[in-house]
Parts: C-alpha cells; sequence; structure tokens
C-alpha cells in the first residue's frame, strides 16, 4: 500500500513538473483588436508595441495585432475582452459609458484649451485615477493615446452658436455629445462613424465634429465646404485590457510589458500631434474646404453657450475630476 501511495505520489509530481515545463515554454499571447489602418497614429502605436515587444521579450510574449476591426468593432471589443478573446484594445473614450460615468469628462465641450492641458490632466492625479475607474466592472485603463482636439465642419459657415441653430450633426454615442449640441439649438443625431461621408454627401446631415487627421484622412472636408476652427473637444483613446489577464500576469512580465506599452504610446501621440498639423494644412492646401477661424469674441460665445453643460455633468462625472481639469489649464 505505501509503494502504491508512493508510485502515485511520485506520478503527481512529475506531471505537475511536466505541466509547468509546457507552460514556461509557451509565451504568453496578447491579441491587440483595433478599428482603424496600421498607418494612423492609434495602427503605428499597435506595431511599435509589437515591435518592442519582439525585441525585449521573445519567447515570452507573442504581440499579434489585428488592424481595421479584422476581429472586433469599437462596440463589440469590450465584451469579447472580458470573455477573453481579446487582450488589449483602444476604443475611443466615449465608448466607456456603460462601465463609468467619470471618463465623460473628455467629451466636456470647451473644458482644456489645448492638447497640452489634456496631457497634463492625463498624467496628473486625477487622469491616473479614472484609468482605474472600471477595475470593479473588469477593465483597467494602461494609457491614453492621442487623436486631437475636434472641430466643427458644416454646409454652411459656422462663427456664432446661432450659426448652428436647427442644423444636424452627426455625434458618437454619447449624452455629453448630444447635451453639447442642444446647447446650441442644434441637432444631434448618433450615427457609426463608417456613415458620416455618405451623410455628409448626401447632405441627411449639415455637419460633424472631429479631429483634423479624421476629417482629412475620411475626406470629409470634400463634401463640407466649411470647417471652424474650433478646438472646442478632445478625442482620444483609452488602451485597455482586462483585470483578470492584467492582474494574472506574473508582476515582473507585466512591468515589462508595461514600460513597451508607454513608450508605444509616447510614440503614437507623438506621431498623432504631428499628424494634426500636417493633415490642417493638406485641407488648407486643396482648397476644397475654408477654415473659419473664430476671435476670441466669437470664440467666448461658444464656449459661454456650451459651458452649463459642465454642470449638467458634474454629478456624474465628479466636481474633482472636472477641477482637476480646469486647473491643468494654468
Amino acid at each position: 500500500m505505501k509503494k502504491k501511495l508512493l508510485f502515485v505520489s511520485l506520478l503527481a509530481a512529475a506531471t505537475m513538473m511536466v505541466s509547468a515545463t509546457v507552460s514556461m515554454a509557451s509565451p504568453v499571447v496578447i491579441k491587440f483588436s483595433h478599428v482603424v489602418a496600421e498607418n494612423t497614429p492609434k495602427g503605428q502605436m499597435a506595431v511599435k508595441f509589437k515591435e518592442l515587444i519582439d525585441e525585449r521579450l521573445a519567447g515570452k510574449v507573442e504581440v499579434e495585432v489585428f488592424p481595421n476591426s479584422q476581429l472586433f468593432g469599437d462596440n463589440k471589443v469590450i465584451e469579447a475582452m472580458l470573455l477573453g478573446d481579446v487582450q488589449l484594445a483602444a476604443p475611443s473614450l466615449s465608448k466607456f459609458n456603460k462601465y463609468t460615468d467619470s471618463l465623460q469628462i473628455f467629451d466636456l465641450p470647451f473644458l482644456f484649451k489645448d492638447m497640452d492641458a489634456v496631457e497634463k490632466f492625463q498624467k496628473g492625479a486625477k487622469g491616473q485615477e479614472l484609468l482605474m475607474s472600471m477595475k470593479n466592472k473588469g477593465l483597467i485603463g494602461l494609457g491614453y493615446l492621442h487623436n486631437g482636439l475636434k472641430q466643427l465642419s458644416a454646409s454652411d459657415k459656422l462663427v456664432v452658436p446661432a450659426d448652428a441653430a436647427k442644423k444636424k450633426f452627426r455625434i458618437m454615442s454619447s449624452d455629453v455629445l448630444e447635451a453639447q449640441f442642444h446647447a446650441i439649438d442644434a441637432m444631434p443625431l448618433k450615427k457609426p462613424f463608417s456613415e458620416v461621408f455618405t451623410l455628409l454627401q448626401t447632405k441627411a446631415i449639415d455637419g460633424q465634429e472631429n479631429t483634423w487627421s479624421n476629417i482629412y484622412s475620411k475626406k470629409f472636408y470634400e463634401v463640407q465646404p466649411y470647417i471652424t476652427e474650433s478646438n472646442h473637444g478632445v478625442l482620444d483613446y483609452l488602451v485597455i485590457t482586462s483585470t483578470e489577464f492584467w492582474m494574472g500576469l506574473p508582476s515582473d512580465l507585466r512591468g515589462e510589458i508595461k514600460q513597451a506599452l508607454d513608450e508605444a504610446i509616447a510614440f503614437g501621440n507623438k506621431v498623432a500631434d504631428e499628424k494634426s498639423v500636417s493633415d490642417r494644412q493638406q485641407i488648407i492646401d486643396s482648397k476644397r474646404s475654408e477654415i473659419v477661424t473664430l476671435t476670441d469674441a466669437q470664440r467666448e460665445l461658444w464656449v459661454e453657450s456650451m459651458k452649463p453643460v459642465w454642470k449638467k455633468f458634474e454629478k456624474e462625472i465628479g466636481k474633482e475630476y472636472i477641477d482637476a481639469a480646469i486647473a491643468s489649464n494654468k
């Protein structure tokens, strides 16, 4: 009986050793799903992350990048992540309303005066705190990825808020953005990004809000005679992972992956900043759309018209976050 027990114990130990060896030999696979092309700032960030991991953690970690919604669109990727089907994604910040109210802060109009203020807030204590605002829902934010400040394009020239009255504007699915356009007596319509060009071309809508890079890459400027340089909001992304996946990694490996991701995000943000400037110039050079520059007095009219939206969502978002964002402008 003792010999039999000893044999069983040795067999179990050997099985555990073999399993451990196989486990150690198998690299951690990170599927990174996003919805844009590889030549975009987000796409280039993802490729850079893969390159850094291949260089530093070959054999330990394997990154598979799936651009252009090859795996999932932004509306499905979070559910897929919670099921373990994907490990990294970078949806726009407006996509997280279902999981936290606080990230709505980035949709508030005229909250940040420029991208330097956005960066300052995101790197500050409250911005970093927001990365963990969905941890209890199974999601962890790993970093903010820039697209840029939003402009208003339209079929008619928009100089003062009254010019937008009764006009239809496409927006992302966001209660804050809906309130923003209601504040100027306009009609916001929640429509998929993929439909915007056709909606503008057929005049089913009068205008839209977007960054210089999106306006240029999606050719919105070709079907919108006017673009008001309002810089009224920010369009950024949140690089996320699942709490289960991230906390399940060995701490040393997690640290190395995070370091590579931080470097890739910094690279992507640099690309985004440069692209914003160059794409704006490409639109000017095309002469297809007139860029409307607001005077300080005209811009202030827009600010005062939309600013009540801050108060409307203050309780949902958290006054402490809004105060920290305002302070980042100094």
